[in-house]
């Protein structure tokens, strides 16, 4: 079957505008162009606006998208398991938060009491779902299964001022990178408080610090475009300003 590029969008529940976006984008070019100049779209167009949708209701950026759908080693099958388990994953944290909200009522209530730490459970386990799901399988890989788990035990293990905590020094962490970006110096002041306040910031999930693991996770910013794209949100070009700056940091 074959759809206008206004019927696609409309059964889609995107814009006209969002379809030729990804057009200019090279993510998704219609099947043909009709003699009245109209976009048509057939099945193939469909199932592939289906992934890309699927793709962004995960948060994964458009660039990455256009590569992994242009990849000789796309596997459409594997994809939609891949969703499937994400949204289930998802599923999972919504039921958590719902449970913690209803809870939350019934204490308020006076009907039960909850203790302080029951009230960010699901915060902390959508914290380890986030990062496994993003960077689980490179820094399995890179640091072995015994050490993700026990990062992920210390996160569970949060009390409620140290979750309060890290999520501060999250937020302090990325001014200062940002501000230190845009002074333009790696090794300036303001970019050296940054990785001091980074080596902290990952000490909330590592056991212990080492220089050498420093150094080697500020290589994994710029070499995994999950990890880069993470920073380069601040700025452009922030995920190799920090692992220059982390390198003259650890020296």
């Amino acid at each position: 079957m074959e759809y206008t590029i206004n019927r696609l969008a409309k059964i889609a529940g995107v814009s006209t505008r969002t379809l030729r976006y990804y057009d200019s984008l090279g993510l998704l070019s219609p099947k043909r162009i009709a003699s009245n100049g109209y976009r048509i779209y057939g099945s193939a167009e469909v199932d592939t606006l289906q992934q890309i949708l699927f793709y962004r209701e995960l948060g994964v950026p458009l660039e990455e998208i256009r590569i992994i759908l242009a990849s000789k080693d796309y596997d459409r099958q594997a994809a939609l398991e891949s969703h499937l388990a994400a949204l289930m994953a998802r599923r999972g944290q919504l039921d958590i938060l719902i449970e913690n909200v209803k809870k939350t009522i019934a204490s308020e209530k006076g009907e039960i009491k909850m203790l302080d730490d029951e009230k960010f459970e699901g915060f902390k386990k959508k914290l380890i779902e986030e990062n496994e799901e993003k960077y689980g399988a490179e820094i399995r890989e890179k640091y072995g299964d015994d050490t993700v788990d026990r990062s992920n035990a210390k996160i569970t293990g949060m009390s409620r001022e140290e979750y309060a905590g890290l999520e501060k020094l999250t937020d302090e962490l990325n001014k200062t990178l940002k501000a230190a970006f845009e002074q333009g110096d790696p090794a300036g002041e303001t970019a050296q408080k940054a990785c001091e306040l980074h080596k902290k910031w990952i000490s909330f999930y590592w056991d212990g610090y080492s220089k050498e693991a420093h150094a080697g996770l500020a290589e994994m910013y710029v070499a995994d475009p999950r990890f880069k794209a993470y920073y380069d949100k601040i700025a452009p070009g922030c995920a190799e300003f920090l692992r220059d700056a982390i390198r003259i940091y650890c020296k």
